[in-house]
This record gives structure tokens, C-alpha cells and sequence, in this order.
């Protein structure tokens, strides 16, 4: 795990970290083996960041661990700046488990930012470790409606001129509101979707996430 900079930033300079972070992504995927999951949520309570990481097998998803944290806020509300309150929850959290996994889902969004790097693709950098954006809602951007059928996908585009892909709108079950995936770090927007779909089973989200808001909610997760 790295250590990229001091959690008590102004906004200011935390806009500045993301723009030079930013630099830092790597894009593209190495085909590396990917035996295990990590699905993250983190929430905000008076006071602090709870943080629930859930790490399931892979393809088999079979759950192995769960863990959660919380952390004091140190960092305002500001939007487009959530990685700066909720990022010590995680790595708190992360310093808990005792198998790390070989790649990391966020409830949230990655590159798909105003400034292209959220949650998911920052703490990719932190954890040095593929990370992808799975959000329930658009944060920035357009895009077309996808087909109804699972598996259906349509670009998520930036509100720049000329339009620049950012993500992806994916329909993970039939005639079921999509969601927004982006790679964060260390994989390419093709895996990031192809890894959404394969961990989305019975429901729209994918079992690490959709378990991680649970286990972070006080649902046992059972080994």
C-alpha cells in the first residue's frame, strides 16, 4: 500500500492532488490472474467514515472475508472531493484483512469524474491494485439508453466537444435501471465492464458491492 499524501488537505489542494494523481493512472489491463474480489462501500456518520470491505472468490464467487472500519472526517463535503472523507475508512478497513484481493470493486464512480479520478481510481493508486467504479447513478456526462437485456451497454460520454468516452452504462439484469462503470487504475474500460457482468449474479449489482453495503449496513456475511 502507498502512502500518496496527508488526508487533511484544503479543497483547494485537494483538487490539486487529483489533478497531478490523475497523471498516475495506468489505463490498460496486463491480463494478470484474478482468483479473488473486493467489494468496497463506505458510508458517513456523525462524525465519521464506516468503511465495509467484502472479498469473494473469483469466478466462483464464493464469500471468503469481511471487514469494516470507520475513520473521523477530517475533510468537508464537497462534491467531486468524497475520496478526501472517505479514503482514510478505506485504507483503515484495508489494514484489517487477511487476504487482499487481487482486484478491487468501489461503490462509486472511477474515472468517470469531473476530474477524472473519484474514489475508485485514486484508492486503485493507494492499494495498488486493479480498481473499478461501479455506481448506481450518473455523477458527469450523456449517454444513450442501453437495451433492456442484460448485458446491453451503451458509452457513457463526457460533456466535452468533441465527446470522450468516460465509462460505460450497463445493463447487468433484464428491464433493470443500469449502472456506471469506469476503470479506476491498472485495467481498461472493456475488463472493468467485463468483470462488472461476471460478479452480477441474481441482482444489479455486483455481488462484492452489493454485499459490502450489507456488511457495512450490519448483515453478517457468512464464510
Amino acid at each position: 500500500m502507498r502512502d500518496l499524501h496527508p488526508w487533511d488537505l484544503t479543497p483547494s489542494e485537494a483538487m490539486a492532488m487529483q489533478d497531478r494523481l490523475r497523471g498516475e493512472l495506468v489505463l490498460r489491463w496486463d491480463g494478470r490472474p484474478v482468483t479473488t474480489v473486493g467489494g468496497v462501500d463506505v458510508s458517513v456518520k456523525t462524525g465519521a467514515a464506516h468503511c465495509a470491505i467484502v472479498v469473494f472468490s473469483y469466478p466462483a464467487l464464493e464469500p471468503l472475508e469481511a471487514v469494516t472500519a470507520d475513520a473521523p472526517l477530517v475533510f468537508p463535503y464537497v462534491p467531486g472531493l468524497l475520496t478526501y472523507r472517505e479514503g482514510p475508512a478505506v485504507l483503515a478497513a484495508w489494514e484489517r484483512l487477511r487476504r487482499l484481493p487481487d482486484l478491487v470493486m468501489f461503490d462509486g464512480h472511477a474515472t468517470a469524474h469531473p476530474r477524472g479520478i473519484g474514489l475508485g481510481a485514486e484508492m486503485g493508486l493507494w492499494l495498488e491494485r486493479p480498481s473499478i467504479g461501479v455506481a448506481k447513478s450518473r455523477f458527469i456526462g450523456r449517454h444513450a439508453e442501453p437495451g433492456s437485456r442484460r448485458g446491453a451497454t451503451t458509452p457513457l460520454y463526457a460533456d466535452d466537444d468533441p465527446p470522450r468516452v468516460i465509462g460505460t452504462v450497463v445493463r447487468t439484469r433484464d428491464r433493470t435501471k443500469p449502472v456506471y462503470v469506469s476503470p479506476g487504475h491498472l485495467i481498461d474500460l472493456a475488463h472493468a465492464v467485463e468483470f462488472t457482468l461476471a460478479c452480477c449474479t441474481r441482482y444489479r449489482l455486483p455481488e462484492p458491492t452489493r454485499w459490502a453495503h450489507q456488511v457495512a449496513g450490519g448483515k453478517e456475511l457468512r464464510t
